[in-house]
C-alpha cells in the first residue's frame, strides 16, 4: 500500500506546476520515495525542450560515466534537434573545471559564456538554475556537478508558472549581456520600474528574489530583506538547513542581519532549529555555531554523511540544500549559504513559497535529516576537527 501511495505521489508531481526535487547520496537511506531525483527531472525538462535551454551555474564538472553524463548528452541531443542552448558559468572556476564547458561550447546551437562576477559585483555566480523554452524553471542547491546528482543532499524546485519564467529570464538575459561586455546599469535600467513577478498556484503564492542588491533592477528584487521579514514574522518555528552558516565575514567583521533575526525569533518564543554540514567544524565557522547553541529556543546540529564505499570523494558526501521553513507553512528555497558575501556580492536566487503543499513536504524532508543518525547536536564546549573536504 505504501509503495502504491508513493507511486501515485510521484505521478501527480510529474504534472504539477510546483514540484520539490531531491538528490540523495548513494548508499544512504535518505532517498525519499515520493520525491523525484534531480537527474530524472533535468532529463525530462531538457528532453521536452522545443526552442531554448538556458542554464546558469557556478561551474560544470563531470566524471563519466555518471548521471550528469546523461544530462550533458541530453543537452547535446537537444542542440542537435535545433534547440538553442546557452550556458552561463562563473569565470573563477573555469580553470578548475574546463572540460565540460569546452565540450558544450564545441557543439552546434550551443553558446557558453564565462561570467566574471567579481569584476562587476565583487563575488561569484553562485546561482544554479535551468530555464526551458522561457516557460519552465528549475532552481535549487544542485550545481552542474556529477557529485550533486549522486553524492550530496540537495533540494530544488521545478516551477511551471509565468512569473517564475519571467523573473529568471530577466535575470539570465541581464547576466548574459553583462558577461558579454554590457554595462550593468544600462542592462537593468529598463526593468527598474517593474515589480518582480509573482505567481498564484492554487493555495500557494510564489515570489522570486535575487542577490546581490547591486545587480538588480531595484531593491524590490533583493531576497535578503524578505528573508528577514519572514523570520521576524515567525510565531512558532524557524527551521533552516544550509551547507554553511557564518555571521562573521572573511574580514572578521560581524554581519548580524540574519543572526539578529534568528535571535529575535528565539527571544519571543519561536523554536529555531539550524542544521548545517559538518564542514562547519572548521575554525572561523564553528565558533559562531557554538555561540548559538546555548541560547533558549535554539538548537544547532551538524550532519556528517558517511563516506562512499569507493573511498573519499572530494567536495562530496555532504548536505548542501539551502532552505528555510517558517511555522511549517512558508518555504524559502534558494542558492545562498547564510554568509554576507552570498547576499551582498554574489549572484544568487530565491523562491519564497507561502501556502500549498510544498512547505509541509519540505518540513518532512527537514525532519527526516534532523532526526537521522548522521546528525548530532553542536557541543558549545567541544574542540572540533574539520573533516576532509577536498583532495
Amino acid at each position: 500500500m505504501l509503495s502504491l501511495c508513493c507511486a501515485l505521489a510521484v505521478s501527480l508531481a510529474q504534472g504539477a506546476p510546483l514540484e520539490l526535487v531531491e538528490s540523495a547520496p548513494l548508499e544512504t537511506q535518505l532517498d525519499s520515495p515520493d520525491l523525484r531525483n534531480t537527474a530524472e527531472v533535468w532529463l525530462e525538462m531538457i528532453g521536452g525542450a522545443k526552442r531554448s535551454i538556458d542554464l546558469a551555474h557556478f561551474y560544470a564538472s563531470d566524471q563519466a560515466p555518471s548521471a550528469l553524463t546523461r544530462v550533458i548528452e541530453a543537452l547535446e541531443a537537444a542542440a542537435a534537434r535545433g534547440v538553442r542552448v546557452r550556458f552561463l558559468a562563473e569565470e573563477k572556476f573555469y580553470a578548475t573545471y574546463p572540460q565540460t564547458l569546452e565540450r558544450l561550447a564545441a557543439g552546434a546551437n550551443t553558446s557558453v559564456r564565462r561570467f566574471d562576477v567579481a569584476k562587476s559585483y565583487g563575488g561569484v555566480l553562485h546561482a544554479k538554475y535551468l530555464l526551458v523554452d522561457g516557460a519552465e524553471l528549475f532552481v535549487g542547491s544542485q550545481n552542474f556537478d556529477w557529485r550533486a546528482l549522486e553524492h550530496i543532499v540537495e533540494l530544488g524546485l521545478r516551477v511551471r508558472a509565468p512569473g517564475a519564467a519571467a523573473s529568471f529570464a530577466a535575470i539570465f538575459e541581464a547576466d548574459w549581456a553583462v558577461a558579454g561586455g554590457a554595462v550593468p546599469a544600462e542592462v537593468f535600467a529598463p526593468l527598474a520600474s517593474l515589480p518582480p513577478p509573482a505567481d498564484k498556484l492554487g493555495d500557494a503564492t510564489l515570489r522570486y528574489r535575487f542577490s546581490p542588491r547591486s545587480a538588480l533592477p531595484s531593491e524590490a528584487w533583493w531576497d535578503l530583506p524578505e528573508l528577514v521579514q519572514w523570520i521576524d514574522a515567525a510565531e512558532r518555528s524557524v527551521d533552516v538547513q544550509l551547507l554553511t552558516y557564518r555571521a562573521t565575514t572573511r574580514e572578521r567583521e560581524y554581519w548580524d542581519v540574519l543572526e539578529s533575526a534568528l535571535r529575535r525569533a528565539a527571544a519571543r518564543g519561536a523554536k529555531v532549529r539550524l542544521l548545517v554540514a559538518d564542514w562547519g567544524k572548521r575554525k572561523g565557522t564553528i565558533e559562531g555555531l557554538q555561540s548559538l547553541e546555548p541560547l533558549a529556543n535554539v538548537e544547532v546540529r551538524m550532519a556528517s554523511v558517511p563516506p562512499h564505499s569507493s573511498g573519499h570523494i572530494p567536495f562530496a558526501r555532504v548536505i548542501h540544500a539551502k532552505y528555510m521553513l517558517v511555522d511549517g507553512r512558508r518555504l524559502w528555497l534558494g542558492t545562498s549559504n547564510w554568509e554576507r558575501d552570498y547576499f551582498e556580492h554574489s549572484r544568487n536566487a530565491s523562491v519564497f513559497v507561502e501556502g500549498g503543499d510544498c512547505p509541509a513536504r519540505a518540513a518532512q524532508f527537514f525532519g527526516a535529516l534532523w532526526g537521522a543518525a548522521m546528525t548530532a547536536p553542536v557541543d558549545p564546549s567541544a574542540v572540533y576537527t574539520a573533516p576532509r573536504v577536498g583532495d
